[in-house]
This record gives structure tokens, C-alpha cells and sequence, in this order.
């Protein structure tokens, strides 16, 4: 099948300056870009001036677990509305991939965030993934092979370093997620077990890396001033501790570091932002090839008991009522408040469970003032409510100021760290943050539309080895977004709805066209990347 898009204004993903052309795609690839172009189509659609580029690629996605479900189109349908076509998967050490069948601690791979519940299987190798989802999903996937995963897979979720056989059957999976396609390894060192790992088992996986030229995505073991990672409460912050654990790592070697979601948990926390940057600086210096990604939101998603100790959850709940423990954690609470530079009036519900639905998309200060009681008190009613497993939505995380210097880094890519939730309040990025990186750099607060669509098209492309992919050029797979440029600099974002992406294509399927999906064609436009790089 032939399709030419004429009077297309063409980003190719390269950061050069957009050109009038046509674009001409057969089946999934492009067949050629220029202007004038004089052929047979089987559709032409005149897109009358407005703006192209390859299919925006998710650079930190979680998707890898909900394109196995069986009905995987719901968790997908908001990316596609916003542009997206591409996805890395696997990222915070958290991944599908890397355990073998019938692994009896399957049921903890997850993380506590992600379930096999209502998938198709569980497929614990990069070939057996693929083959599960190649065609059978409606966008394109490459997937990381995560360290937690692996870990627990290897060892448990105990706190204890792994024995010898238990490390070597750990590596020996992640090498084998490589040899198989996996883009790169995940750590998530803020999530069980990967936070009980050393220094020394963190360079024999970094060394993988290496060995394959794969990137090395990194979840840091703290993103705040103060966190639950180190005993010290004063002294050097506690993100730039948990930076100088991968300096540790990745010195003296030529390591693809790239380093998740930037973000500074609490106000207080944004003063270790030019510190952060140098010591990336100084490590491209030394031949590591650093880079990092950002989304475009102040907020984050996290679990309730994120300010909560774990002596607390730990205790039998007449310990927990008991004057002396009261006393003991709000004191520790509000230390921490103070620190860190958030309070409850930045803790908003998300979800808590079935019949609470009333707590949700309130903060738990307005909640207090609802129901006249303390802030602490309702705070920990909350928690006990949702048996401690209940979802918010906190920050400040990052400020638009801070956003604003980042996207003008080249060494800074862009993605969404986002996945739908079955209830309750949504995160935000699921909806619009792509638009709304699009709209600052119309703006002026961003780099300009050429480097903006590159961060989020062919330099991931490139970082993570995604063959023909992230480009607008011939013989490349057909992955394109259309968009309008007045309706994404007017637009109003925050919504619960993407703004100023007009068509989606995946692999030469126009699968999307003014937020109207068609269902059909999503159920096998998507294709698996195994990365052989």
C-alpha cells in the first residue's frame, strides 16, 4: 500500500531546520522525502502546511508490563492521543524481562508497582517477549533488562547481599537479556531488591554494559535532600550522595550512564541542581557518556507511605496508637517536612482503594480541614485506609524554571516515566506531556522546535540503538505524528487531554487522526525492537 502526504512541513529528527516536502511511505517504510513528489498512492492526505515528524519515542516508559495484557489498548490509547508511537521499556531495574519459567519469585518481579495480573503470560527472556508482543500490540517497544528484576529473580527480595552461584546466575541473565536484544540494563537502587546491592555488584553490571555498548539507565538511590537511603540527615545532600555512587561505578570506563528523570524531591532539594550538572560535566570529561532525561510535569507519582519510616509500618497497630510512638514520628515528620521542603499540602490522594473514592484528587491538608482533624492523624487514617498501598501524587519534584534549563541540554532527552492506572487519579503525563514540550519551545521557555522534536524523536533513537527508527528519511519505518503548531502554542495543558496532534502512523498504519483511534488497526501496528547493535 501507497500513501503520500503532501505539503508536509518536515522535522527529520536530525535538529536541522524544518523544510517543505512530501512524504511518501509503501507498506511500513518511507520510500522518499521531498518536495514535489509525483506518484500513485493508494491515499494521499494534504496535510496543508502543518508540521511532521517520526512517531515521538517514549525515552522511560513502564509499558513493557501492559503490553502483555490482554486487552493492552486502554493503556496505550492516551500515549498514542499525545504523539507517541515508540516506547523504552523496563526502565527503574524493574523489568519483564529476566527470570526463567516457572521462577518462584515471579510474583515479586513487579516491584510491588506492576502484576501479571490479566496478561496473556510471563515471558522471562527478550526472544520469548518479543515473540508475544511483535504485532500483537499497538505501538513499537524496546525493552531494558532490569536489574531488580534479575536480582530477584537470582536471590529474592531479602536484605542481604546475593551469594556467589546467586550473583552469577544474576549476571549471567542479565548477559543473556543482551545477547538477546534487551536496549540496555535498569537500575532501580530506590526499589527492593536493587537498594540492598553494593558498590562492587553495581560495577560487575555496569561492566555488561560496557561489554555490549548497551546504556545504563539509572533509578539513584536518592532524588531529595534527605531520604530513607542514608542515616545522615545533615551534611552533603543526600541526591548527590546516591550521584556519587555512580561516579564510583562508572569511572575510568567509556559507560552509556544515563541517568532517570531528573527531578529534586521537595523545594529543598533544588539547590543540588548545579552540582548535578557539573559532576556530569566532569565525568563527559573523563570519557562516560552521561546523559539523562526529564518529563515536563512538577509532580510525581509515589506511594503513600513515601514520608512514612518503615519502623512504623512494621508495628502491630496498638504499637502504633501507643502516646510515645505518636510522639516519636511526628517529630521524624515534620524534621522531614522541613528538609525536605514539602508538607501534606503537597501529598495529593490518587487512590486508596474500593468505596474511598471520595479522598481522591485531594490533597491531605484539604482532607484535615474536611473532616476537622490534625494533618498528621488524617495523613495516617489515610495510610492505615489503603493497608498502606495507597497512591498519590506529590511535589514538587522540579519547578518550570528548572524544566526550562534543561530542555535547552543536549545532553537532556525527553519521556513520560508514566503508565494508566485501573482506578483513581491519573498521573498527568500519560495525557499531554509531549504537547507541552512542543508548546514551550513555541513559547520561547524551550529549545527551539528543531532540537525540541530531536530530544524526542532521533536522539533516543540513537541513544538506545533503535534501528530506523526516530528519523524522517527513506528506508526508515514509517512512524510519523502530525501536528499543529498554533494549536499547540495556544493550547491549555492540564487537562486530562493531549492538544495539537492532528494523526499518528505507526509502521505505515495511520492508527490515530484528530484523537479517534482506530481500534482495529491497533491491535498489530506495533512492533518488538530487539536491539543487535
Amino acid at each position: 500500500m501507497r500513501q503520500l502526504f503532501r505539503s508536509a512541513k518536515v522535522y527529520d529528527g536530525t535538529g536541522a531546520e524544518a523544510r517543505m516536502a512530501d512524504i511518501l511511505v509503501e507498506d511500513d517504510r518511507i520510500v522518499r522525502v521531498a518536495p514535489g513528489i509525483e506518484a500513485e498512492a493508494d491515499r494521499v492526505f494534504d496535510l496543508k502546511g502543518r508540521s511532521v515528524s517520526s512517531g515521538f519515542i517514549d525515552g522511560h516508559s513502564h509499558n513493557d508490563w501492559f503490553a502483555i495484557k490482554k486487552e493492552p489498548l486502554p493503556y496505550f490509547a492516551p500515549f498514542i492521543r499525545q504523539g507517541i508511537t515508540t516506547f523504552v521499556t523496563g526502565n527503574c531495574g524493574v523489568s519483564e524481562i529476566g527470570f526463567e519459567a516457572g521462577n518462584p519469585y515471579s510474583e515479586k518481579l513487579g516491584g510491588g508497582l506492576f502484576s501479571f495480573e490479566n496478561t496473556t503470560g510471563k515471558y522471562g527472556t527478550p526472544e520469548e517477549y518479543f515473540a508475544a508482543t511483535d504485532r500483537r500490540m499497538p505501538c513499537n517497544m524496546a525493552v531494558l533488562a532490569g536489574h531488580c528484576t534479575a536480582r530477584a529473580a537470582a536471590g529474592g527480595i531479602e536484605n542481604r547481599r546475593l551469594t556467589a552461584e546467586e550473583e552469577r546466575k544474576m549476571l549471567a541473565s542479565l548477559e543473556q537479556s543482551l545477547q538477546q536484544g534487551a536496549a540496555g540494563i535498569s537500575l532501580g537502587l530506590m526499589y527492593f531488591p536493587g537498594l540492598y546491592a553494593d558498590v562492587e555488584e553495581l560495577k560487575k553490571v555496569a561492566a555488561l554494559c560496557v561489554k555490549y555498548n548497551r546504556p545504563l539507565t539509572v533509578h539513584p538511590r536518592a532524588e531529595s535532600k534527605v531520604s530513607m537511603a542514608y542515616p545522615q540527615l545533615l551534611g552533603r545532600s543526600h541526591l548527590l550522595r546516591a550521584v556519587d555512587e555512580l561516579v564510583e561505578i562508572s569511572k575510568g570506563t567509556n559507560l552509556k550512564l544515563h541517568y532517570s528523570h531528573a527531578i529534586f524531591v521537595g523545594r529543598s532539594s533544588f539547590a543540588a541542581k548545579g552540582e548535578l550538572l557539573r559532576i556530569f560535566d566532569r565525568l563527559r570529561s573523563e570519557g562516560v557518556d552521561v546523559m539523562y532525561d526529564i518529563y515536563n510535569e512538577c509532580l510525581g507519582v509515589s506511594v503513600i507511605t513515601v514520608i512514612l519510616p518503615a519502623w512504623y509500618q512494621g508495628m502491630t497497630e496498638a504499637e502504633r496508637r501507643k502516646p510515645v510512638t505518636r510522639i516519636k514520628l511526628a517529630a521524624l515528620v515534620k524534621a522531614s517536612s522541613i528538609l525536605l521542603g514539602f508538607g501534606f499540602g503537597d501529598i495529593q490522594v490518587a487512590y486508596l482503594g474500593p468505596g474511598l473514592e471520595r479522598y481522591e484528587g485531594k490533597t491531605v491538608r484539604e482532607i484535615a480541614r474536611e473532616e476537622k482533624s490534625g494533618e498528621l492523624k488524617t495523613y495516617l487514617k489515610l495510610c492505615e485506609l489503603s493497608d498502606f498501598r495507597g497512591r498519590v501524587n506529590m511535589g514538587p519534584y522540579s519547578t518550570p524554571e528548572i524544566i526550562s534549563e534543561f530542555e535547552h541540554d543536549p545532553h537532556c532527552l525527553y519521556m513520560t516515566d508514566a503508565w494508566v492506572e485501573d482506578h483513581g487519579v491519573q498521573n498527568p503525563a500519560i495525557y499531554d506531556c509531549y504537547p507541552k514540550f512542543l508548546r514551550d519551545s513555541l513559547r520561547g521557555t524551550g529549545d527551539t522546535m528543531p532540537n525540541t522534536v530531536r530530544r524526542m524523536t532521533g536522539a533516543i533513537a540513537d541513544r538506545f540503538q533503535l534501528r530506523d527508527r526516530g528519523y524522517l528519511k527513506e528506508g526508515y519505518y514509517a512512524d510519523l505524528t502530525v501536528f499543529d503548531e498554533e494549536a499547540l502554542k495556544n493550547g491549555t495543558p492540564d487537562r486530562g487531554e493531549p492538544f495539537g496532534i492532528d494523526m499518528v502512523v505507526v509502521n505505515g498504519r495511520p492508527v490515530c487522526t484528530d484523537g479517534r483511534l482506530d481500534e482495529e488497526a491497533l491491535r498489530t501496528s506495533g512492533r518488538a525492537i530487539p536491539v543487535n547493535g
